[in-house]
Formats: structure tokens, sequence, C-alpha cells
């Protein structure tokens, strides 16, 4: 198919083709296509069909999870002309949540790039095309499928402005298409959810790495855009109109720094402008309140101290406070399944499954945070055999997509560094996380049949923070009770 300055399709339709955005152009290539293979087909004889371009395959970018819907190439590890091995690594990808690799599930050799470098694509989109090998052989003589064709020309010029319509439709919508400047797929998902033109989008200041917009200053743009002055409408009995308006309120900003000397600028790397953006999204959307219990850990200290090296000699790795904190955390959410929540505009989202999140410092010094699919149905192995499986292929970055999704609820442990208490920030679109403390030796005061006595004991703080919109007090000061009478009823004799 030939496609110049001008497509002139049997004489019905001619315009510029030159002219038109990318997106439309590819559009129209594939209707002229469909047209030109239709018209083709109607009443022709068999013949030899060369299969060589029939056996190019098209690499599409993966869909990662639910609410992923595109994602950012990186880069490409092969070339143009590059023989590519079955499951070998063809090119880098990121999303929102998380850095992964595409393979090619089949070999041979990287015919064309579709895409470069720093171009968003959705999922299920060809990014590239394979070579196969042995492509170069020749099909038996098949006879042509006849296509019923009513009105051939009218058909395919109704289809080809049909489709031209919609992907001007679909080009009006924000994208990295033309634009001066890049923006993050969580900045262009949060702009098509509220309706912001490209146009709107490029004047928003970005407070970015070069001028980019993050997510605080979107936010804070939609924030601002029903602060213009509302008028009352016109009364038909010409009582006087009141004009009433809102108060302006200016979106903070963050301080400007001043340079001294000795200074050392360091750019943030990606994830930690996505880990930026959204503690800030969190606290703009959650009103977060803070409940704190302090737990006698005591039993759970000297059965582990117990079972450790049993397990680690019968399983081949060690077990940790974690999966016992979580196994507390589980019993609790059944016990007050209205923590288990997500909140999706004016409605709540009460969840069946019950996914724990462990945040996860890595080596680089940022954070990602792992979720453990259906944690009820686990038992203390099991869950000990998923917190260190997800540990450790987070600390070498092998985590999937599939592996930081679903959560429900996020369990993070500052008592690793030391810490006592935190004041940890919501997951969203969870409605709470705990912090576990350090555990430490306090004199404690213990009831005993004899009368009162004061012993040392293995105590440690938990923290928990909720989103009070949906959240209350009550709810959220019983639930981390729970948590910690759990934790003290631990058996000391139970069976690892």
């Amino acid at each position: 198919m030939m496609l110049l300055r001008n497509i002139v399709i049997r004489g019905i339709i001619s315009f510029p083709f030159s002219k038109l955005p990318q997106k439309i152009k590819f559009a129209v290539q594939l209707s002229v296509h469909r047209y030109q293979f239709t018209a083709k087909t109607v009443n022709r004889e068999p013949k030899t069909v060369n299969t060589k371009n029939m056996a190019d395959f098209e690499l599409i970018m993966p869909k990662m999870g639910e609410s992923i819907a595109e994602a950012t190439i990186i880069k490409w590890t092969k070339n143009e002309g590059d023989t590519i091995a079955p499951d070998e690594t063809v090119l880098e990808i990121a999303t929102d949540k998380v850095d992964s690799e595409v393979p090619s599930p089949k070999g041979g050799i990287l015919k064309k790039k579709l895409f470069k470098d720093g171009d968003v694509i959705a999922v299920n989109t060809p990014i590239a095309i394979i070579e196969l090998a042995g492509s170069d052989s020749v099909a038996a003589p098949k006879a042509a499928i006849p296509t019923p064709v009513i009105e051939t020309k009218k058909v395919a010029v109704a289809e080809i402005e049909k489709t031209i319509e919609v992907a001007q439709q679909t080009t009006s919508s924000v994208s990295n298409n033309g634009s001066a400047r890049f923006y993050s797929p969580l900045v262009l998902n949060i702009a098509r959810e509220e309706n912001i033109s490209m146009t709107e989008l490029e004047n928003i200041a970005g407070s970015g790495s070069e001028g980019r917009v993050t997510k605080r200053d979107i936010l804070a743009h939609i924030q601002n855009r029903g602060n213009a002055p509302v008028a009352q409408p016109n009364i038909e009995n010409k009582q006087a109109v009141v004009s009433v308006s809102q108060p302006s309120v200016s979106s903070p900003q963050p301080a400007k720094v001043t340079m001294m000397n000795g200074d050392e600028i360091i750019e943030m790397d990606r994830m930690r402008k996505l880990i930026a953006d959204h503690m800030v999204m969190s606290k703009h959307v959650s009103p977060h309140v803070t409940s704190f219990v302090e737990a006698d850990v005591t039993n759970m200290v000297m059965w582990r101290n117990k079972a450790k090296g049993i397990y680690e000699k019968r399983e081949g790795e060690k077990i940790t406070f974690t999966p016992m904190f979580i196994e507390c955390v589980v019993k609790a959410i059944k016990d007050f399944p209205m923590i288990n929540i997500s909140v999706d505009g004016n409605n709540i989202v009460k969840r069946k499954a019950i996914n724990i999140g462990m945040a996860t410092a890595l080596p680089s010094g940022n954070l990602i945070v792992p979720v453990i699919k259906n944690a009820d149905m686990m038992n203390l192995i099991g869950l000990t055999k998923s917190v260190n499986d997800l540990a450790n292929r987070a600390r070498i970055n092998k985590l999937t997509p599939d592996d930081i999704q679903g959560g429900t609820f996020t369990l993070t442990n500052v008592g690793g560094f030391g810490n006592v208490m935190g004041t940890p920030i919501i997951n969203q679109p969870q409605v709470a996380i705990m912090a576990t403390g350090a555990i430490k030796k306090k004199p404690a005061v213990i009831e005993t049949e004899m009368g009162d006595v004061i012993a040392i004991r293995h105590m440690m703080f938990l923290s928990m923070s909720y989103d009070h919109r949906v959240v209350d007090g009550s709810l959220g000061g019983s639930f981390i009770r729970r948590v910690g009478d759990y934790m003290e009823q631990w058996n000391v004799n139970r069976e690892i």
C-alpha cells in the first residue's frame, strides 16, 4: 500500500494526508488497507500467497495489572536487526508503580521498533515487529475467501470518515504526542479522569525537574479550578440579585531553596519522584488520624527464640517477626472488616480479599510495597515463605507489577531501624496502615493471683494511621487494640 502526500481511493476521496496527526494517519492507513483488501478479494481467482510478511510477529505492550493502562519505554535493550532468543528481554518499561522488562515470547530478528525511548504506550498496543525464523516459505495456493460487498466504495468512504472522526476525538485527549514537555503516566491519568484538556495541562506551572508537572501540581490545579466567582441565577420577581464568590485559596508552593557554599544538587530518581508524588497525594486525599497502643509481645519473642532454629534447619530460611505480625493483623481484620475497605467517590468498597502489603526498604534507599495476596488463607509457614520471597525479590529488583498491586491493608516495620513508633502515611486507595515499633525490654506491672508484680517484659508500640473520612476513632482504636491483644495472646507452646 502506497500512501504519499494525498490519499486517493479509486477517485472517491482525497485529502492532505501529511497534515494529519500520527494517530489519525495510522487509523486511516488501517481503514484504507481494509478497503483495498475487500476490493481485491471479491471474485478473485486463487493465487499463491507469499507468507513472508505473515511470519512477522507483533510484540505487544503487556497488561501489567488492573489499574495500569499504559507504560513508558525506558530503553530498548535490542536494536533493529539484532537477533532475539525466545524469552529474551527486548526493552525495559516503567509504570507509575514499578519498572519491568518485556521479553519476546518468540525468537527471531527485531525488524522494526514502533516507538522510541520515553514514549508512553497503552497496554495491548504493538510496540515492535519481530521477523520470525524461517519466514521465507511460500504457502500452497489457496482460494481467496470471497467477501460479500454491497456498494464497496460507499462503505469504504464511510468507514474511513468515521475512523478519522474517532481518531480526532482520541487525539484531542491528553498525551505526550506533540507536547513540548514530558508528562508521567500518573499525571496523564489524572488529567483524563478530571477532563483536563492538553491546552489546560500545558498551562499548569510545573515544580518538577525541567518544569515537569508533578502530581502535586495537577492536584493543586484541580482544587483551584472551582474557586472562580459563582453568581446566583436571576429571579423573575426582580428581587435583588446577590453575587456570591468563594474566597480564593492559593495552593501551597514549595519554599524557595537558597543555595549555600558546598551544597550538592542530587536529582531524584524516577522511583523517588513517584514516592514523593504518592505521599503528597495521600495526605491531600485522606484526613489522617493516628492511634497508638503498647503491646506486651513477650510470648512472641519467647516462641520465636525457641522455633527459629528448628524452622531454619527444616525449611532452609529464617522466620522473622513480620509473618507473625501479619497473622495477628489478619485475625483483627476478620473481626473488624470495615478496616479492609476503599473509598470510591461517595461509595465505600468493602474488600472480600485480605491482601496485606509489607513496606520493604530497598538498597537504593527507596521504598516498595509488595503484597501478600489472600493472606487470610495462609498458615504461618505460608506467610513466612511469602514474606521471605517478596522481600528477597524486592531487594534485587525482580518484583513483577502484579506483586505490588491489590493491597487492602499495609504493614510497615519501623522497629527494624530502631524506631519505637511512627506515624505512617496511608497507601492509597487503602484506608489504614499500621507501623510496628522496636521491641524493648521494660519493667511492667503484671496482674497475678497473688497480686501485682513488676517484671521485665518485651514491649512494643503499635501505631496506625487511618482515613478519617470513613474510619472513626472508635473503629480505628478498637482495631489496633485487637491486634495488640492477639499479639499478647500468642501461644508460646504452638507447633511450627
